[in-house]
């Protein structure tokens, strides 16, 4: 998750042909990305990187919507979802620092620091266990391909 990987759109092409052409490979890339990310057992604070790269990339399919059918909503849905989880669990790392910066009894704050740090573990789990037996089940990166890099629609066009 490193540095953002930016498209080469081809100016002379139409939306639905740049989309058909770089829409696959950036969710190819998102995929092994992610799984990159997971692979090294990030912390709870350390997946905001993650939702920001989804985020980028429900962005980014928004765009195409022209160029797609409901079955781009679809898939926009399921990174929602993802976006949503990674949000739950960023709020309580997220919450975590701030409350740390501004309570004063020591007791006080190391219960609720606890409580937030394992509702934050507790989120990341959920997380990945959506993200390994849902998205990223067997044949999902496919479904997305295949879809993304099937003959777009032409805005304006009905199909």
């Amino acid at each position: 998750m490193g540095k953002s990987h930016h498209v080469k759109w081809d100016e002379k092409a139409t939306a639905a042909a740049n989309a058909r052409q770089k829409l696959p490979r950036l969710v190819t890339r998102y995929f092994a990305d992610v799984r990159e990310m997971l692979a090294k057992d990030p912390k709870p604070a350390e997946l905001h990187r993650l939702r920001l790269a989804t985020k980028r990339l429900r962005y980014t399919l928004e765009l195409f919507r022209p160029c797609y059918g409901p079955g781009l909503e679809t898939r926009m849905a399921e990174l929602r979802e993802i976006q949503q989880l990674l949000g739950d669990v960023n709020d309580s790392a997220a919450a975590a620092r701030l409350l740390a910066k501004s309570m004063r009894e020591k007791a006080q704050q190391a219960r609720v620091d606890k409580f937030l740090e394992e509702r934050a573990e507790r989120k990341a789990k959920e997380f990945r266990k959506h993200w390994e037996e849902v998205f990223d089940a067997a044949g999902k990166e496919r479904w997305w391909t295949a879809y993304l890099g099937r003959e777009a629609r032409t805005p304006g066009r009905r199909v």
